[in-house]
């Protein structure tokens, strides 16, 4: 039996994660717990502040998830019903289902094989009449090559829209992902617990270049509320409360050893996996720091190496088995097999490996004995 099967390594170990700040956790809580203010107060103000300064934005606006973080971002931008937005068919459901609710047509755009972001010559292709918005993924932590994507919106008169949901720290060319779009784009992230800056909850935030258009989300995100009871906007419900802020200001402190940690881990993977039978894995770009949210291999006979390290006591997860176009959600807009042929690929082939800070090295290289022992005998 290999030492992957005597120790099992999970997926992610989200406890782990808490508990190694608990303490300052707790003392957050009870901050919030003494103040007495629990909504729009001074936490999600700070943790606004200190965000923005983070990641060198003008301006953050803390919401309530991801999903309405990128919803919000494109009413602010005026979408709405006859609009299309073209983006990714490799992410989570929940991007094309914030193009749904904006009340605009998600249209998808093929991928970038060594990256499995979107390609800027699909993105072009998949651009209408009708188009208002292009809503690149950053995906597993790594950029979106986004200077071919902001010249081709700028020579159409496009908006963009980052979806850094799974990015939040990575850079393109020296520049935080969520900030690259001028004065009038914005990025959106997410706080789930298990993305790179987690909430103890659901959360998000958008960053914002441009004044105006904060006060606008700001007024989005409570109803379209310019003064209490005067709704000048048809906005929406979404707060984070000042419990999550509170929390995240706390970690938000760490994020950038995480994001070093992460690096390393990843760096520890690749040097490890090089050389195994029939193992592929996406390639950093010379434009990107990644922060590696996911560590994404691809094997041509994935369901077995999934199921070999299962019974080697290793976690896996895939993201994601069903591009957007397939998706039974989005059935309505025609999706065919075969119309964006490299997502189709992928997402029979990738495996996402055990990767999160509290990860031990020689966690992974039991997992990297796993992944050798199971495609050895895939070969």
């Amino acid at each position: 039996m290999s030492a992957a099967a005597k120790t099992g390594v999970p997926f992610v170990d989200i406890h782990a994660h808490v508990l190694a700040h608990r303490g300052e956790i707790d003392a957050a809580v009870a901050r919030v717990l003494d103040s007495g203010w629990f909504i729009l107060g001074p936490e999600g103000e700070a943790f606004e502040r200190e965000l923005a300064q983070a990641l060198s934005a003008r301006d953050a606006v803390a919401v309530a998830n991801g999903t309405e973080a990128l919803q919000l971002g494109l009413q602010a931008l005026g979408v709405g019903p006859g609009d299309e937005v073209v983006t990714s068919p490799l992410s989570a459901a929940f991007t094309a289902l914030a193009i749904v609710a904006a009340g605009a047509r998600p249209v998808f755009a093929d991928l970038d094989p060594r990256t499995l972001n979107v390609r800027p010559a699909a993105v072009e292709a998949a651009i209408t009449p009708r188009t208002k918005v292009v809503l690149p993924v950053h995906l597993y932590g790594h950029p979106a090559d986004m200077d071919p994507l902001l010249e081709m919106a700028r020579a159409r008169g496009l908006f963009v829209l980052e979806d850094a949901c799974q990015a939040i720290g990575a850079l393109y060319k020296g520049r935080a992902v969520g900030t690259l779009c001028g004065e009038k784009g914005l990025g959106a992230l997410s706080f789930y617990p298990t993305k790179n800056l987690g909430a103890l909850g659901d959360g998000g935030a958008l960053l914002v270049n441009d004044a105006a258009t904060a006060v606008t989300l700001r007024r989005l995100r409570n109803g379209g509320q310019s003064d209490r009871y005067r709704h000048e906007l048809p906005g929406m419900n979404s707060r984070l409360d000042e419990m999550q802020a509170a929390v995240l200001r706390v970690l938000l402190r760490h994020l950038a050893s995480w994001t070093d940690r992460r690096r390393a881990l990843a760096g520890l993977y690749r040097r490890s996996l090089e050389g195994v039978p029939g193992l592929r894995l996406l390639e950093e770009q010379p434009y990107a720091r990644a922060v590696f949210h996911l560590f994404v291999v691809r094997h041509p006979r994935r369901d077995a190496l999934l199921a070999g390290l299962a019974e080697r006591g290793v976690g896996t997860l895939i993201h994601y088995p069903l591009p957007l176009h397939l998706q039974p959600a989005f059935a309505s807009l025609g999706g065919k097999p075969g119309h964006c042929p490299v997502a189709e690929l992928a997402a029979r082939e990738i495996l996402s490996l055990p990767l999160y800070p509290e990860l031990r090295d020689e966690q992974v290289l039991r997992v990297c004995e796993a992944v050798r022992e199971v495609a050895a005998g895939l070969a």
